[in-house]
């Protein structure tokens, strides 16, 4: 299973350049949160499910918001 830091995410600033509060994006995607703020802080690794719909939701790819380091 990967380690969390085997994971780059750019979720926050997407959100801000959106416009939308932490609590905003998890009402659009059905979470909590304190779920949107632990995978901002890289602490919980999102489903494909849950980052599938955190992409949509802010109109990235998933490939925009997490990437794997080089």
């Amino acid at each position: 299973m990967p380690d969390h830091k085997e994971l780059r995410n750019r979720l926050n600033g997407y959100r801000k350049e959106a416009g939308l509060t932490q609590a905003d994006l998890a009402k659009q995607v059905h979470v909590s949160r304190k779920t949107i703020n632990t995978v901002e802080n890289g602490v919980f690794i999102p489903s494909t499910i849950l980052a599938l719909k955190l992409a949509k939701a802010l109109n990235v790819s998933v490939e925009e918001l997490f990437q794997l380091p080089d």
